[in-house]
């Protein structure tokens, strides 16, 4: 396993100049680069991470599936992976690079419909909902932002007035935190980031494991939320 040694600040700029070109050309020009101090980096981070936490790790692609998007870049503009199956997130933990920063985070990223009717059964309810309540709190406290789409208003089924219709009005559920690249990120830096994020977030990740867990309906209806 290659050792995580940091992000350097051009990791910063090579970013910065993908967003404003994002080519083929400026691509391949600067491909040396992205495959040692980006991707070569990530990987590294993740794999050294898994150690600790258990896991698989998978790389994402950078190539951007335009095939049905009427944006055609051909490149994400960040470059992430997850470690799968680690002992703290049974839906992985994840870490990104761009030139926004180096995030890391967990949680729900997608839930099926019939995750998110235990999710919302569970959360209504008096049994489990308010120790949600009360983790998330403490996430936020500890730094942590939330990712993800709410509803506009109420779910189908559930009072506009619930004592936790903030969470009942989620579509998935995410938690995680920034670390700014610009002058770039020291080996220490990373791995005690995405540590401490992980470790923030498995309290509110832990309960939706336990209460909500994988999706039971086939693999193609996952997507499908309401």
């Amino acid at each position: 396993m290659t050792r995580f040694e940091g992000f350097v600040p051009d990791v910063y700029g090579w970013f910065t100049g993908l967003e404003a070109d994002n080519s083929r050309e400026y691509f391949a020009a600067r491909r040396d680069f992205f495959d040692v101090s980006i991707r070569g980096e990530m990987e590294a981070l993740l794999a050294e991470l898994s150690e600790k936490f258990g896991g698989e790790v998978k790389m994402f692609r950078q190539n951007r599936d335009i095939r049905f998007s009427a944006d055609k870049s051909p490149y994400k503009t960040n470059t992430y992976g997850v470690i799968f199956g680690p002992v703290i997130a049974a839906q992985g933990l994840y870490a990104s690079i761009s030139a926004h920063g180096l995030v890391a985070g967990s949680g729900y990223h997608v839930m099926a419909r019939d995750q998110l009717d235990r999710y919302r059964e569970e959360v209504a309810g008096d049994e489990h909902g308010p120790a949600l309540t009360k983790l998330f709190a403490r996430a936020r406290k500890a730094g942590l932002e939330v990712w993800g789409e709410s509803l506009a208003t109420a779910p189908r089924g559930y009072p506009k007035d619930h004592e936790r219709i903030d969470l009942l009005r989620r579509k998935n559920l995410t938690l995680g935190a920034t670390l700014e690249s610009k002058g770039g990120i020291t080996r220490a830096d990373g791995l005690r980031f995405v540590t401490r994020t992980w470790r923030a977030s498995a309290p509110v990740t832990g309960w939706l494991d336990e209460h909500v867990g994988p999706s039971r309906l086939p693999a193609d209806s996952v997507g499908r939320r309401r």
